[in-house]
């Protein structure tokens, strides 16, 4: 990497880039990771880590260049935070159950925050913003759940979610008589977010990852989709000349035969670009 950013020698791209340019990449290697994993492909995951860990070394690369750090003292600040939030294995502490060490690593972290001068003492302090929405609302829900501000089960989740959705459709109808009235379009979008808010509390009293059943939900539809386009054009028709219908018909069709054991009819899974 240090060759790659020589700026006589090197990659005229790699020089050019930053902490802020290569940040979007290091997002979607971690996706990739988790692909690999959803689709229990090994060899693929052994790929996508190194990918992974090239991000870690560019960024290294990049803050040595400036003086900052570089990658040995990420490694050694990784090891020594191990150490320290893990006195039940590393120290003299009690090991206990998985709920009392996940109740210490947050009260190390929360020590950790205090000694570096941060004064937020909520229960919701730490939560990166830069987390993907749907991730840190998991988040936030179950900080909050551990000063005991929670539903106690999926029942009224599930009433609430119902609730959240009626106030959806009262938005929509207004939106269907102003249909540019920007205050209409405002109360919508926080009605949606509070069913995907809702949504996203129901993934977490169900114990599933919702980044997981999104990924899981996409690629179901996608296969779906792709298996429509295949019948269709066995048919000898395009998707785009169909109305609705008939795209229904197809749609309903691969359902069908997705579902029918030892049909060979289901299509194969599909891994996304690479």
């Amino acid at each position: 990497m240090a060759r790659l950013r020589d700026r006589d020698t090197g990659c005229p791209w790699d020089v050019e880039q930053t902490f802020a340019t290569i940040a979007p990449y290091t997002i979607e290697e971690a996706y990739e990771v988790a692909d690999a994993i959803d689709r229990d492909d090994l060899p693929a995951l052994k790929d996508e880590l190194g990918d992974l860990l090239l991000q870690v070394v560019f960024h290294a690369q990049m803050a040595s260049e400036q003086g900052a750090f570089g990658f040995d003292d990420v490694a050694t600040a990784i090891s020594d935070k191990m150490v320290r939030r893990h006195p039940h294995v590393f120290g003299d502490r009690a090991r206990g159950d998985a709920d009392g060490v996940r109740r210490s690593w947050e009260e190390i972290k929360r020590a950790e925050r205090v000694d570096a001068g941060d004064a937020d003492d909520s229960a919701l302090a730490g939560i990166a913003r830069g987390l993907p929405e749907w991730q840190r609302a998991v988040k936030l829900q179950a900080r909050a759940a551990r000063v005991g501000f929670d539903w106690p089960g999926p029942a009224p989740v599930i009433d609430k979610l119902h609730e959240e959705i009626r106030e959806v459709e009262v938005e929509f109808a207004a939106l269907a008589d102003a249909p540019d009235d920007a205050a209409v379009h405002e109360r919508l979008e926080d009605e949606l977010g509070d069913v995907l808010f809702v949504c996203a509390n129901l993934a977490r009293h169900a114990k599933v990852d919702v980044g997981s059943a999104l990924r899981r939900a996409n690629a179901k539809f996608e296969r779906r989709f792709r298996a429509m386009e295949r019948l269709a054009k066995t048919d000898g028709v395009r998707m785009q000349d169909l109305p609705l219908e008939a795209q229904e018909a197809y749609w309903i069709r691969a359902k069908r035969e997705e579902k029918a054991p030892g049909t060979g009819a289901s299509p194969p899974p599909v891994e996304g670009d690479r």
